[in-house]
Parts: structure tokens; sequence; C-alpha cells
């Protein structure tokens, strides 16, 4: 039996649990996948010595980054973004070798262009953390200009409060990658001039619980088109599988 589990704090809002296990089942497999809620990535390292049977790890909030120098490589991808969602456990003459991969990257992607028939010009991606790191890279990759929006004004990003109405008009794709909305919070929302919102818009909102936040919400109003994170979080959880799966010779390189 091969193990894999998902490293982050809280996680009663998780879906990968309750996802791979039921895959299992369907593929009658004898994996296993649970949740290890860990208050401190310190206890990481004791995490992996206690459950010798890991083969996989995803990784969410609040520790795509931090889980870094616990590591022993990274993919192309993951150290481009220089955040991990997805590790895996290889083995090569015995020696364990953790890699960390980014699949939150071939998730949003694929979303994104299964939604969008014309690329816009200009992307507003709101909040700093590892998932906004892998949002992008992918907007940057597909040439859409990226302006991203933080609670304090910082090298490469603006404040929420320097956002006029005109700019969140100005640029037809949204990008919330916040917890701001997430159960068991759903009142909450990314602080914008929701005005500037039209018919022209795409909001994406990476929160899948609830399924239409209330930033989703106030932007429908306004005649935007949205959508949430469930899509892109079955893709980058599929393509996390297809990595665990490969042998450890295609992803061990130390």
């Amino acid at each position: 039996m091969r193990l894999f589990g998902l490293i982050g704090y809280p996680l009663g809002h998780s879906f990968s649990e309750q996802y791979f296990n039921d895959k299992f089942q369907k593929e009658g497999l004898s994996d296993r996948y649970q949740n290890f809620p860990i208050e401190s990535i310190d206890e990481f390292e004791t995490l992996v010595k206690d459950y010798p049977d890991l083969k996989g790890i995803n990784v969410t909030i609040p520790y795509k980054e931090a889980v870094i120098p616990y590591l022993d490589a990274l993919s192309k991808t993951a150290r481009a973004v220089q955040a991990v969602n997805t590790i895996c456990f290889c083995r090569r003459s015995e020696r364990l070798g953790l890699v960390g991969h980014n699949t939150d990257v071939t998730g949003f992607e694929r979303s994104l262009k299964e939604n969008l028939s014309s690329m816009p010009e200009k992307a507003l991606v709101l909040g700093s953390g590892g998932s906004s790191k892998a949002v992008c890279y992918v907007l940057k990759e597909l040439n859409i200009a990226v302006t991203q929006v933080s609670r304090v004004a910082d090298e490469g990003k603006m404040a929420y409060t320097d956002l006029s109405k005109d700019m969140v008009s100005d640029h037809r794709l949204i990008v919330n990658t916040t917890p701001l909305g997430m159960h068991p919070d759903p009142d909450a929302a990314p602080d914008i001039i929701y005005e500037g919102i039209g018919k022209n818009h795409l909001l994406f909102d990476l929160i899948y619980n609830p399924e239409k936040t209330k930033f989703l919400a106030k932007g429908e109003r306004r005649g935007a088109r949205i959508l949430n994170g469930q899509k892109m979080l079955v893709y980058q959880a599929e393509a996390a599988w297809d990595i665990w799966n490969r042998q450890a010779s295609e992803t061990l390189d130390l």
C-alpha cells in the first residue's frame, strides 16, 4: 500500500483526501490518502520520518513557499515559480529524495484556456502567496500583462488602496488567489472597486468552497463571467497523480 497526503493548516476546507480516496476505490487501488494538518513547517521533517510509506504529498496554504528549504530538488517549473504544491518521494539506490513540483501552473492554465476564447491584454492578480506566484507565471507565459495587488505595496506589487475604478475596468481578467471568502468565512471578499467590473470581465476565484464566493457574486451582479477553482483543483490533482506514478529515475536529479 502506498500512502499519499496533504500538508497545510488548517485543512478542514480541503477536498483532496476525499477526491483521491474515491479515485483509489474506483480504480481498485489499495493506496490511501490522508490529511496532515501541521501547525508549523518545522513539523515536516518529523512527518517524513514517521510515515515511511509516504510516496507523495500535496502542499497547500500556508506552506507552498516555506516547504522549499526541506526539499532536495525542484522541477524546472517549481524553480521558476518558487512555490511548490506537489512533492514526489523518489528513491534511487535506497536514497530518498524529495522533489518539489508545481501543478497549480498546469491546473490554472488549463482551466483558464477552457474559459477564454481570446486572451485579455491585462490581468489583476489579488494576493501575493504561493498560489499567486503560479498564476502570475502562467499569465506572463501567455503574454498577459500582470498587475499584482497585495495588502501592502511592495516591489512589483500595488496596495488595494491604490486601485482605482478605471484600473479595475481596464483589467478584464481578475484572479483572486487569497483565502478571502473561503469557508468558514464566506462573507469576506477582496477590497476592490467592484463598480469598475462589467460584462467584458472574467473573474476567476481559486477558491472552490463555497462554489460561488462573495467576490464572484459581486462580479456576477455587474455582468461579469465568473469561474471558481474547482476545475483547476481537479486538473492540478491529476497532474500530481501523474508525477507520483513516474519512475524515480525520471524525476530525481540530485
